[in-house]
């Protein structure tokens, strides 16, 4: 087997031009989803066939090795990605089966029946809980479907779990977005999860502040603040705290647990002036899905008035509440021996991992299920004559997430008293949901080590680190874009980690830094991606209100887009340049 050696520009040695062409699996797949619908699977396979033929014509790449990397590109997407997903799903699906995830969502929702309090614990802290086992859609359905179960507008439940679904995605799906990061760029998983873990807490401090923004209003954000800071807080202290010192996998389920813990412990000495209940109000949702706010609701309890001056969310948000003097029982608070039952996985889950991380077990673990290898068929050299990175796979069978998420299941399986046949009925079920998913993330993954490895992300980093110090505000929006697109913050970072990682050592940034920020600013663009948004109107019962999502969440998008990209540009200058691992 002859080595290839990449060259940057095969174009007419033309960089510009090299750097044109390598970018035209990435524009196809864009406007094959974003302007024709296309569906994601299929858009990935033309992508994947484009970058091919680029990769034998332009690159030169030698025919053998071009399928050698497809090949090793998919199964990467397999083991350890989709290893993850598909565990996580099938153990969240577990406790779906049983009556103790009924009684997980029935203790939340005893807790308060105050909305803005509510759009906290369900969207906020329950949703970063399911992100973190299943992701996928599977936070936003659930959890819009419990905020109209309490009482709140399908339109408006919808929105606030879009815009909650933000701040643990970066972790979701037990780190598979950082691991997938890890394994397109070959720099140290524990700097990139450290990095991230220093980007996403300031999100997470403001994300239930415009929570409960979005549910009341400027009277909301006056009466509840200080439960909403310190939801936020304590999320993004422990996602911190357990990205850059404890487990990546663990950081959303720890952060999840200790805020939900916080938010009960200081609801027992607090509660905000009034309550604002919904549950009185008709499911309908009429007005609101046209955009236009509703006539002031009343009950004898009294009424809320909608200023003459009110901005469209204030009114709509206004428009829909009503205020109570006191504070109403919403469900019946299940019995402990339930509630303990109801949150066993996530302890499991807990415990495995942290078991996992005791330093005779972790060195046992990789001394025995740990192997790193050449992929076949593959001999890559860069530019400058150095081995690509990307050749090399590490192969965890034992210590790898979703080996240790398989394991928390069958323990699960046993608390439960669920049968072999029930669990592989399950397991056979999560196959059958996540086929699509399976397809698309293993073309992704392909299209992603074809182009690394052929030299088109090279290229086109080149070309883009001729921006120089203005490429810091290019990386956030990069991220953005693609996780807006893929719908997915895995898949984001598979097709641009490399690049961002490549054209920062280009411009003398920190490669660390742009590539945990094309995660951690791309989870912006998660809210307005198709799939998360056909899986939120389908969830509420408002199938076609894409449109309307979208035109409701874009200026939220947008601004948190804003607001990472000052942190991240400040973060590759002096001023902030201490917070880089």
């Amino acid at each position: 087997m002859s080595t290839y050696q990449q060259v940057v520009d095969p174009l007419w040695g033309s960089l510009g031009l090299s750097a044109l062409c390598a970018a035209l699996p990435l524009i196809l797949l864009f406007v094959l989803l974003g302007v024709f619908r296309v569906k994601a699977a299929i858009a990935a396979i033309a992508s994947l066939a484009l970058s091919i033929l680029l990769a034998l014509m332009v690159w030169r790449m030698p025919v053998d090795q071009v399928f050698s990397a497809t090949a090793e590109g998919a199964f990467y997407g397999l083991f350890p990605i989709l290893w993850i997903l598909i565990n996580a799903l099938w153990l969240y699906k577990l406790t779906v089966a049983t009556p103790w995830f009924d009684a997980l969502g029935r203790t939340i929702r005893s807790i308060s029946n105050d909305l803005r309090i509510l759009s906290i614990l369900i969207a906020f802290c329950f949703g970063a809980l399911l992100e973190s086992l299943a992701g996928f859609g599977a936070p936003v359905a659930i959890t819009s479907a419990m905020l109209m179960a309490a009482g709140m507008k399908p339109l408006k439940s919808a929105i606030v779990s879009l815009l909650a679904n933000t701040a643990p995605v970066a972790f979701g799906a037990m780190a598979a977005p950082i691991i997938a990061l890890n394994g397109v760029t070959g720099l140290s998983l524990h700097d990139l999860s450290s990095m991230a873990g220093r980007q996403t807490p300031f999100i997470a401090l403001i994300v239930p502040l415009l929570l409960v923004f979005i549910v009341d209003g400027r009277r909301g954000l006056k009466q509840t603040w200080p439960v909403a800071l310190v939801a936020g807080a304590v999320f993004g202290i422990f996602q911190f705290i357990t990205s850059n010192f404890i487990a990546v996998e663990l950081t959303d389920v720890v952060a999840a647990v200790a805020t939900v813990a916080a938010v009960l412990l200081m609801l027992r000495v607090w509660q905000p002036r009034e309550i604002i209940d919904m549950s009185g109000q008709s499911g309908g949702s009429g007005d609101l899905e046209e955009g236009r706010p509703s006539g002031p609701s009343s009950s004898s309890r009294g009424s809320a008035r909608i200023p003459a001056s009110a901005s469209v969310t204030e009114a709509v948000s206004a428009a829909a509440t009503t205020r109570v003097a006191a504070r109403p029982s919403a469900t019946e608070r299940p019995v402990r021996r339930e509630i303990w039952m109801a949150v066993a996985p996530y302890l499991i889950i807990m415990a495995v991992f942290s078991i996992a991380q005791i330093p005779a077990v972790k060195d046992w673990l990789s001394a025995n299920g740990s192997v790193s290898f050449a992929w076949p068929g593959l001999d890559v050299v860069d530019a400058g004559g150095k081995h690509v990175a990307a050749q090399k796979f590490k192969f965890d069978h034992l210590k790898a997430t979703g080996t240790l998420l398989l394991v928390s299941g069958l323990i699960t399986m046993i608390l439960y008293r669920l049968s072999a046949a029930q669990g592989l009925r399950i397991y056979w079920e999560t196959l059958k949901q996540l086929r699509w998913t399976i397809l698309t993330v293993t073309t992704v993954l392909a299209l992603s080590f074809v182009m690394n490895l052929s030299g088109q992300t090279t290229s086109l980093g080149l070309a883009l680190a001729s921006a120089g110090g203005f490429f810091a505000f290019l990386s956030p929006l990069i991220g953005w874009i693609g996780v807006a697109l893929t719908g997915s913050d895995t898949s984001s970072n598979s097709l641009f980690g490399q690049m961002q990682a490549t054209a920062a050592a280009q411009t003398g940034l920190p490669p660390v830094l742009m590539a945990a920020s094309n995660s951690s600013a791309g989870v912006m663009g998660k809210m307005l991606s198709l799939q998360n948004l056909a899986v939120a109107s389908a969830a509420v019962g408002l199938e076609g209100a894409e449109g309307t999502l979208f035109r409701k969440l874009i200026g939220w998008s947008l601004g948190l887009l804003a607001l990472i990209t000052v942190l991240i540009v400040l973060q590759s200058t002096p001023v902030l340049g201490w917070m880089i691992p």
